[in-house]
């Protein structure tokens, strides 16, 4: 802030009955520089409500499949802050006391437009390949393992100028381990969890009886027993996806994200991946975008769907020779909320799928799918 002194430009007033009044040049002068005004109460209480719902957001109780976006809040503090020229920065905790890795500029592409010409056959291709894929079957104290590399949406607002900028994790490991009917489990996400990983479902300190009363773990529609006992009809099994939806949302955006959690992180039966290949490309809205990219930077085409609220279009990627499933992007086509287009506010890439005989145990070489 640079203090602007006032020059005397004429002699003060005599003093006596006559006198009309101080000269106001010389008052100020002599007063020190009035400090930065404060912020008003409704723009305070604005900053207070939207850390505290950072904060509720960062450490929730979490699950194998519902992924809170996970932002760091930068508040820039517009009262002696912005008279030295000082940023200060406000960054929300995530569960088990663990700080966030400090977050990195968002990646910008370009956006290609998707087209539903070749969507359906590209979906029966992408079908065929999971049906001819050999996938192993979790029997009884056996665990499902999914090793992903991933990276999801941070936010910075200044509170001077009140302009916020995107930006990301750094790309970083998730595994996750769960029973098949999803009933315990443990998670592990350096820099983001506890060390060492948490316990999910009934491994979750949190899920023990309070009061009386058990607090449910992951959803049971998510495990793969559930998964299994799906008709292998992609109809049916949209119609039993749409049956389970609710909140005011788009249920069509709900519906695809709903495949999406389930193909990122759980195991799923041959039939039944092919059937929710297939039923994907039948939610209205869905289109084919024929160059997209995964977490790792495999390239392959993609079947999405543009959430025309936020403006963020989800893309689940596959293969373009194999057509076997390599991860999820999530691109803003349309800005909101500050967010411009072309940024990537998502990536995930699964590295691995695999059964394994005990929670945190990892497969060997050569023993995953």
């Amino acid at each position: 802030m640079t203090r602007k002194f006032w020059k005397r430009t004429e002699p003060m007033a005599p003093t006596g009955s006559d006198r009309s009044g101080p000269d106001r040049a010389e008052l100020a002068r002599l007063l020190p520089a009035p400090s930065a005004p404060e912020m008003t109460p409704d723009r305070r209480l604005l900053f207070e409500e939207h850390l505290l719902n950072e904060i509720h957001m960062s450490a929730p109780l979490p699950t194998t499949t519902r992924r809170p976006v996970r932002r760091a809040l930068f508040i820039g503090v517009p009262v002696t802050a912005v008279a030295l020229g000082t940023v200060f920065t406000v960054s929300a905790l995530t569960s088990g006391g663990t700080t966030e890795p400090a977050a990195v500029e968002a990646p910008v592409v370009a956006i290609e437009a998707g087209s539903t010409v070749q969507l359906v056959s590209t979906a029966q291709q992408i079908a065929a390949a999971a049906t001819a894929q050999r996938t192993p079957e979790p029997g009884p104290g056996q665990f499902i393992y999914i090793k992903s590399t991933v990276s999801w949406l941070s936010t910075s607002l200044n509170g001077a100028t009140n302009e916020s900028k995107t930006w990301v994790q750094p790309l970083h490991q998730r595994e996750v381990w769960h029973t098949p009917d999803a009933s315990r489990g443990w998670l592990d996400e350096p820099g983001y969890q506890a060390k060492g990983g948490i316990g999910l479902g009934a491994n979750n300190p949190h899920s023990k009886p309070k009061n009386g009363k058990d607090i449910p773990g992951d959803e049971p529609r998510l495990s793969y027993d559930w998964l299994k006992a799906q008709p292998a009809d992609p109809q049916a099994l949209l119609k039993t996806i749409y049956a389970k939806l609710s909140g005011p949302r788009d249920r069509d955006q709900q519906a695809f994200e709903e495949i999406q959690e389930i193909i990122n992180e759980q195991l799923v039966p041959a039939p039944t991946a092919a059937a929710l290949y297939r039923a994907a490309a039948q939610v209205p809205g869905v289109v084919l975008v024929q160059n997209s990219q995964d977490a790792v930077g495999r390239g392959g085409l993609a079947l999405a769907r543009l959430d025309e609220k936020t403006g963020e279009r989800t893309e689940l990627v596959f293969d373009r020779t194999t057509f076997a499933y390599l991860g999820s992007r999530g691109v803003q086509v349309k800005e909101f909320g500050g967010i411009k287009p072309g940024t990537v506010v998502e990536r995930t890439a699964v590295l691995e799928r695999a059964v394994v005989n005990a929670e945190k145990e990892r497969p060997a070489k050569g023993g995953t799918v």
